[in-house]
């Protein structure tokens, strides 16, 4: 901090901070992780004070009244159209079979395939089925379609309904699937009926499933399992953790399921309080169950439920139209509060210039703006402490031997030239939040995935920037962005410590290394900062050296 010169280090620092923070917090045991044996008994007491609550009732009404008659069908697949998606629902229990979503492709030409939430691999541990008493229903019950669609399309603004009648370990089991033309979020109304003349305990969960193929892999696009626990995000990307022990949690659980960067296949549970969830990974399917409370019911007692399934991608808009807790699956990180702020500024620009790489510079520019008086006041720091640069040599020079005695003398220079050698930091610090927005909404935004901002590279037809959300194929952005943090560095007086010269000397080619593999979107944000940064940096410049001519 003695010259202003930790910009790169302070922001370095930072980083560290904002990625190891959580991992830090959980293993020095700041972050209170509820004890499994508590919450089992808490859960316990629920269940038995629920039994004696039911046990309690009369039996329904409908005890003496005969079911009515329930004749199984052959399950076989039906398709639901919407101006979002294309499912197909297979009629023998309920599951999914497929889910493309019709504005999302999984390559950038023209003809690539849709993205499928439901891949023939995760169709394999049946997405949206029940498992009742720890029995899949799809597979040991009987099932029957209560109307012979063939299919249900649906136009704007309609709703569509599938009634499945089961019949799965002595219970009826009504299912009501509810589509929606325009959401992704599918709603379910159960009924259970208990066929025997014994009271029975009943449990039911919930399953989503999405295969690994639909993460692009790596840092910033990976799946993980997910959940909202009293509306805080957990999430287990470890495939090692998944495979092995899997996950586990209990509580209020708003929604869980699986999810990569852009996209979600989420469970809602109709009551979210003393909810289970448990995810795993196996054969590449990241699978998450969701486990309501066990509940008694008397002989001919029917018992209602209520659920809700969200198959689609992130969009914010769409999120909070469901709940905010839903919405939390984009995980703006601590500052979340100015990347949404940063978030609409660059959905206003995109209305105007349609192309996000053109909105990207354009906030750029504004936060430049609206940051160039606390940089400017950087600026002129920087340029005292190059005035007294020769001073500072002479005085280590002179005191190498003795660094308290240097220290004293460097600090009353400080004094006698009225020099903070903070203030050159303090200002670059205070951007850093604005800065860590902007990345965590960068990095999350589905908006930004294909979408391009030079398509092409320029005189050939090599395609270039076409995908914000992918690193540069050719790597240009990085090595440019890299060549102006040096000029910004060469342009700034050199640190009067040879150990942080050394650093500094090195901090372009590392952050050039460390940029290689980021988003295009973000790349791009911080080479235009750069270049934003020199051009305020060389009028600084300029408007001394025309001072300090005018008074000489």
């Amino acid at each position: 901090m003695q010259d202003g010169k930790n910009l790169i280090l302070a922001i370095a620092l930072c980083l560290i901070v904002l990625f190891g923070w959580g991992r830090l917090a959980e293993y020095m045991g700041w972050v209170h992780t509820p004890d499994p044996q508590e919450l089992a008994q808490q859960q316990a007491a629920l269940q038995e004070a629920a039994r004696a609550r039911e046990a309690a009732q009369p039996p329904a009404a409908a005890k003496n009244a005969p079911l009515p008659a329930f004749t199984p069908s052959p399950g076989r697949d039906l398709t639901v159209q919407s101006p979002l998606y294309e499912a197909v629902v297979y009629t023998g229990g309920g599951t999914l079979r497929s889910f493309r979503l019709k504005k999302y492709q999984t390559g950038l030409a023209p003809d690539s395939t849709l993205v499928n939430l439901v891949d023939p691999q995760s169709a394999g541990v049946a997405p949206l089925g029940l498992v009742i008493n720890s029995q899949p229903s799809w597979s040991t019950g009987q099932w029957a379609l209560e109307t012979q669609e063939q299919a249900l399309n649906l136009t704007a603004g309609q709703q569509g309904a599938l009634r499945l009648t089961g019949q799965v370990d002595n219970l009826r089991v009504v299912r009501e699937l509810i589509f929606s033309a325009d959401s992704y979020l599918i709603r379910e109304k159960i009924r259970l009926t208990n066929l025997s003349d014994q009271p029975r305990s009943v449990r039911v969960s919930y399953t989503v499933a999405a295969d690994a193929s639909n993460a692009a892999g790596g840092q910033y696009d990976a799946m993980r399992v997910a959940w909202d626990n009293d509306g805080s995000l957990s999430e287990e990307s470890s495939a090692k953790t998944l495979e092995t022990t899997g996950v586990q949690a209990t509580g209020r659980i708003y929604w869980a399921g699986a999810m990569s960067t852009y996209f979600l296949s989420a469970v809602l549970p109709g009551e979210i309080n003393n909810v289970t969830v448990k995810g795993r990974l196996q054969n590449s399917v990241y699978r998450a169950a969701v486990e309501e409370p066990e509940s008694m019911l008397a002989p001919g007692q029917e018992k209602e439920l209520t659920v809700s399934y969200w198959l689609g991608p992130k969009e914010r808009t769409q999120l909070l139209a469901v709940s905010d807790q839903l919405a939390k699956s984009i995980d703006l990180g601590m500052f979340s509060i100015i990347a949404k702020g940063l978030l609409w500024l660059l959905e206003f620009f995109h209305k105007y210039v349609h192309n996000w790489g053109v909105a990207i510079i354009l906030l750029t520019i504004l936060i430049k703006a609206v940051f160039w008086p606390l940089t400017a006041k950087s600026y002129a720091s920087m340029e005292k402490m190059k005035k007294l640069q020769p001073l500072m040599t002479a005085i280590r020079e002179k005191h190498k031997d003795n660094k308290e005695l240097m220290n004293k003398e460097v600090m009353a220079l400080y004094k006698t030239y009225g020099v903070n050698p903070a203030s050159g930091c303090v200002p670059i610090l205070i951007q850093l939040p604005v800065f860590f927005g902007l990345y965590q909404a960068l990095l999350t935004s589905i908006e930004l995935r294909h979408a391009p901002f030079i398509m092409y590279l320029p005189f050939t037809d090599k395609l270039w920037l076409a995908d914000l959300s992918a690193k540069d194929p050719y790597y240009i952005t990085p090595i440019i962005m890299g060549l102006t943090m040096f000029l910004q560095q060469r342009m700034s007086p050199p640190a009067t410590d040879p150990t942080q010269q050394k650093i500094m000397m090195f901090l372009p080619l590392i952050f050039t290394v460390l940029f290689l593999g980021f988003p295009a979107g973000l790349v791009l944000y911080w080479l235009v900062n750069n270049i934003l940064s020199i051009a305020q940096q060389w009028l600084m410049m300029r408007k001394n050296r025309h001072g300090a001519q005018a008074a000489g």
